[in-house]
């Protein structure tokens, strides 16, 4: 049996402005996205690329902000139907320079952190911002697919 199987790593940020409790949200069309709506910015981690470079890097090229010291605060993995397994490192990121702008990858707004459950969400969206603010918890898992939704394990 092998140990080895394929990996996709991407990554996500929470970029939250303690002053005002306002957050950074990209909106992901449906005509361009499988997950589509309201989400954390993020992407790809490159070849060659320590995880916490890729989220600095995605996050300037989708905001324009340069985060600093962007906090591990979890992981989000489900299995691939081709076999492997795809993987999103969660960050939080509360120290930032520059101005909001968005890119191709979706429109970028800040959004009152109370006003998230009002907004047309990326599917899970909040309770996975529920478990990377959650001191005690650190996996979002989907085990398996059910005939029309994911089976969901917090950890």
């Amino acid at each position: 049996m092998s140990r080895s199987q394929l990996t996709i790593l991407t990554n996500i940020c929470l970029i939250e402005d303690l002053e005002t409790q306002r957050v950074v949200m990209q909106y992901r069309a449906p005509e361009n996205n499988r997950w589509s709506g309201y989400a954390f910015p993020g992407g790809h981690v490159e070849n060659g690329e320590s995880f916490v470079e890729s989220v600095i890097r995605e996050i300037y090229e989708e905001t324009g902000l340069t985060i600093q010291n962007p906090q591990l605060v979890g992981i989000k993995n489900w299995p691939l139907d081709t076999g492997g397994r795809y993987i999103v490192i969660c960050y939080k990121a509360t120290e930032f320079t520059g101005t909001l702008q968005s890119s191709e990858e979706g429109e970028v707004s800040w959004v009152q952190k109370d006003q998230l459950p009002n907004l047309d969400l990326a599917y899970d969206m909040l309770p996975l911002m529920e478990m990377m603010e959650a001191p005690d918890k650190s996996e979002f898992f989907y085990p398996r697919r059910t005939e029309d939704d994911w089976e969901k394990k917090i950890f």
